[in-house]
C-alpha cells in the first residue's frame, strides 16, 4: 500500500502529534473508523485502534517509531493479509512479508481480514473424527478430536514443542495443513524448526507466521490472528488444518505492554479486562465446520495452544483463562520430566472434554480400563519398598503399571500408528508381558512391533484384529488367539 495512491483516493490525512510506541496519536482523519488500516508517510502501516474527541489512536507496525509532524493517511479497509496457496513452506511476518532475505517470493492471492467474527453455530458440526498425534499417552489415554482446541501447558523446558512435533508429522501424514504460530521466538528457533521440517520433507504442508523479540510489540499481537487467517483459507478450500500458538502467555505479555502505553484500566496482574476476550475470540474460531469442498462435506482447525506455568502453577492467570476457553489440557510436569519419562505428560491433570466421543468402541474401553490400572498403581505405587511381603495380586498391578509407563515413553522422533499402540497395550493389559523381567524388554517389543507394523501383511493383520472385533471383550479374545504371532513380532 503506498501513501501516495492512498492519499489522492481519499482527499484527507491526519498529522502525528503524540509518539509512545507503538501507540500514536494523529489529529485529522475525520471520516476514519476503528480498525481501518492507516499508511504513514513512509509506506509503513497501522490500524485504528479507538477515536478520541481530538484524535485518533493508532497502532503501528513498524520497528521504528513515527516522527511527529509525520502525515498519516486512511487505507479505505480493515487491516488483511494476502494468502494462496503460495505460502506452503514459507516463513512469514503476520503482514505476509517473508522472514528471511534468501526466502523472498511474490505473494499473489486474495486478501482476507486477520480478525473477524468467529463462526456462527450453524456453520459447524460435531466432532467425531479422532485427531492422531502418533503420541501413543495423548491418543491411548487423552484422545484429541479434529477441530478441538487443546491447551498444552507446563513448565519451560519440559518438552512441550518437542511433543508438537510429533503431532505435527503425523498430521502432516494424515493429508493436514499445519500452520505455525511463533509468537516473540529467536530467528535461530525458527530457522531451526524449518530446516528440521525440510529435513524430514514436510515442510512443504507447513506455514510458520513468525515474530521475533525485537519485532514491534503490534506486530507480535498481530502473529496468532494472521495465523488463524491463514489456517481459515486453507479450511475454506476443504484442507483439515492443525494450528499451534507458541505461545499465548507471551502473547498475553505484549498486549499487556501495548494496553499499559494506551492508557487502558490495569486488572490482576496488571492485564486489562479483556485479555479474556482476545484469546476467547481467537480459539473460537476453530472447530469443525461444514464444508462442500472436502469430499467428507467437513473441514476442521485444530487448535493446538501452548501456555507456560511458573513452578506447575495451573492457577496462574493467563493460564487458567486459557483452560477455561479450550477443550481440555495436556499439563507437561517438571517432576515427571525430571524423572527422565518422555513426554513429561500428567495423566491424571490433564483433560479431554470432546476427544473421547471420536473413539471407538475398543478404544473407549481400553483407555477406561488402562486409567483405572494407573489409578490403584499410583495408590499402590509407595507399596513398593515392601518388595517380598507384597502380595500377588499388587505385585502384578505394579508389573503392569511399570510396563504401561514403559510403552509411554517416546521419542519425538517417533509417530506411533493408532492400531499397533492399540495392540500394544491391549496386550500389556492382558498380562502378556507378564513374564519379562524388565523394563528394557518393554521398550525393545514396543520398537521391534513398531517396525513389523510397516510390513503390508503385518499392517493388514493388525488392523483386521481391530475392524473385525465389535467390542473391548472381542478385541481381547483376538489377541489371545493372535497371541503367539503377535509376540514373535515383539
Amino acid at each position: 500500500m503506498s501513501f501516495k495512491e492512498n492519499l489522492s483516493k481519499s482527499k484527507e490525512y491526519g498529522v502525528i502529534e503524540f509518539v509512545n510506541h507503538p501507540i500514536v496519536r494523529v489529529s485529522g482523519l475525520p471520516t476514519v473508523e476503528v480498525d481501518e488500516v492507516v499508511i504513514f508517510e513512509n509506506d509503513d502501516i497501522g490500524h485504528v485502534s479507538a477515536i478520541r474527541k481530538n484524535s485518533v489512536e493508532i497502532v503501528s507496525y513498524s520497528k521504528v517509531p513515527p516522527k511527529y509532524g509525520t502525515r498519516v493517511t486512511k487505507g479505505g479497509k480493515l487491516l488483511g493479509l494476502t494468502i494462496s496457496d503460495g505460502l506452503l513452506g514459507k516463513v512469514i511476518s503476520p503482514l505476509g512479508v517473508p522472514r528471511f532475505t534468501y526466502d523472498s517470493f511474490k505473494n499473489e492471492g486474495e486478501e482476507k481480514p486477520i480478525d473477524i467474527q468467529p463462526p456462527v453455530l450453524m456453520s459447524r458440526t460435531r466432532i467425531k473424527r479422532q485427531f492422531v498425534t502418533g503420541i501413543a499417552v495423548i491418543d491411548s489415554v487423552i484422545p484429541l478430536g479434529k477441530g478441538q482446541r487443546e491447551l498444552v501447558v507446563g513448565d519451560r523446558k519440559t518438552g512441550k514443542t518437542s511433543t508438537t512435533l510429533t503431532l505435527v508429522k503425523s498430521q502432516i501424514l494424515e493429508g493436514s495443513i499445519v500452520v505455525y504460530a511463533l509468537i516473540a521466538k529467536d530467528k535461530s528457533f525458527t530457522k531451526k524448526l524449518k530446516e528440521y521440517l525440510e529435513s524430514i520433507n514436510l515442510m512443504d504442508s507447513v506455514v510458520i507466521v513468525s515474530t521475533s523479540p525485537d519485532d514491534s510489540p503490534s506486530l507480535i499481537d498481530l502473529t496468532p490472528y494472521s495465523a488463524m487467517t491463514i489456517a481459515e483459507y486453507f479450511r475454506d478450500n476443504g484442507r483439515d488444518v492443525v494450528i499451534l500458538f507458541d505461545d499465548l502467555t507471551t502473547h498475553a505479555k505484549y498486549y499487556r505492554e501495548i494496553s499499559l502505553i494506551a492508557k487502558k484500566f490495569p486488572g490482576r496482574d496488571s492485564y486489562p479486562g479483556d485479555v479474556f476476550y482476545k484469546h476467547a475470540r481467537l480459539l473460537e474460531r476453530a472447530g469443525n465446520f461444514k464444508n462442500d469442498k472436502s469430499k467428507i462435506k467437513e473441514a476442521s482447525i485444530t487448535a493446538i495452544a501452548l501456555a507456560e506455568t511458573i513452578n506447575g502453577l495451573l492457577s496462574d492467570y493467563i493460564v487458567s483463562n486459557l483452560i477455561s476457553i479450550t477443550d481440555g489440557h495436556l499439563h507437561f510436569d517438571a517432576a515427571i520430566f525430571n524423572k527422565g519419562r518422555r513426554p513429561a505428560i500428567d495423566l491424571f491433570l490433564s483433560v479431554t472434554r470432546v476427544g473421547k466421543q471420536t473413539q471407538s468402541q475398543i478404544s473407549r474401553q481400553l483407555t477406561r480400563e488402562v486409567m483405572a490400572l494407573m489409578t490403584k498403581y499410583e495408590s499402590s505405587s509407595n507399596f513398593k519398598h515392601l518388595g517380598a511381603e507384597l502380595t500377588e495380586e499388587i505385585k502384578e498391578l505394579l508389573k503392569k503399571g511399570d510396563q504401561v509407563f514403559a510403552f509411554f515413553e517416546q521419542s519425538y522422533q517417533r509417530a506411533l500408528p493408532l492400531n499397533m499402540q492399540l495392540v500394544f497395550l491391549g496386550l500389556i493389559m492382558s498380562g502378556a508381558f507378564m513374564t519379562s523381567e524388565n523394563l528394557s524388554e518393554i521398550r525393545e517389543k514396543k520398537k521391534n512391533l513398531y517396525q513389523s507394523y510397516k510390513d503390508e501383511k503385518v499392517k493388514l493383520m493388525i488392523d483386521n484384529i481391530l475392524e473385525k472385533s465389535q467390542t473391548y471383550e472381542a478385541f481381547m479374545d483376538s489377541l489371545d488367539k493372535y497371541k503367539t504371532e503377535l509376540m514373535e513380532l515383539c
